[in-house]
């Protein structure tokens, strides 16, 4: 898409909703006017990967309109309506942690999405454009997780900053929901079950774990 045009309809989005140049620009954690020298001036040329990301969830679009590839990246809300002002799309992932083989690829396995309050995620600590909701199997992280529920996973949470607390995790090409606890001998970190019934692994080398991300929430069905 011609870069006019992408900026044609991030304008007319932003006037729908309600929102301002400096709304969205705070959206991307970026300087106020950043957006407004987008629209008016045409600077930067384009918006980066990540901005169209997050703004195509957060107007509920294609990220076609914003000049993306609709191809390569699919919006789970693309069918919808456009979300209410201050609502953002996470996809929810046809995808089972503890569940076999797998891969955290929303452009894999996209199976529709929910939405959530912008300023509820990031009070969550959640980085928008990188949250995934997948689904819990099995019983290993009992009571604390149940097979069923839905958890969130923030992709950009990974390794990198990686402390003690619940990650989704791929090790032996299997893809599941563990707690992460760091180790006295620095660099190596424990894999447990909260469930006793099941195995932990103590001082596991980083290098043989993909950790995908964190959990920083989870919901359940009752009744």
């Amino acid at each position: 898409m011609d870069s006019v045009d992408a900026r044609a309809n991030l304008e007319r989005l932003i006037q729908e909703r309600g929102e301002s140049y400096g709304s969205i620009s705070r959206l991307l954690g970026r300087n106020p006017a950043y957006i407004q020298q987008f629209v008016k001036r045409g600077s930067p040329r384009k918006l980066d990967e990540a901005d169209r990301q997050l703004l195509a969830r957060f107007f509920g679009v294609e990220e076609a309109l914003l000049g993306g590839s609709s191809a390569l990246t699919p919006n789970p809300m693309r069918h919808s309506a456009p979300l209410p002002r201050g609502l953002i799309a996470v996809p929810r992932l046809a995808l089972g942690a503890s569940a076999g083989l797998g891969a955290l690829v929303e452009d894999e396995a996209a199976a529709g999405a929910l939405a959530f309050d912008m300023r509820w995620l990031r009070a969550l600590g959640g980085q928008p454009d990188q949250l995934s909701i997948i689904r819990v199997d099995g019983e290993s992280m009992a009571p604390t997780l149940s097979d069923g529920d839905d958890i969130m996973v923030d992709r950009a949470d990974g390794i990198d900053r990686l402390r003690d607390g619940i990650y989704v995790l791929r090790m032996d090409d299997v893809l599941m929901v563990k707690r992460v606890a760091l180790a006295p001998r620095r660099g190596l970190f424990s894999i447990r079950s909260d469930n006793p019934l099941y195995p932990a692994w103590e001082d596991v080398d980083p290098a043989l774990v993909n950790i995908v991300g964190r959990v920083i929430w989870a919901g359940r069905r009752v009744g």
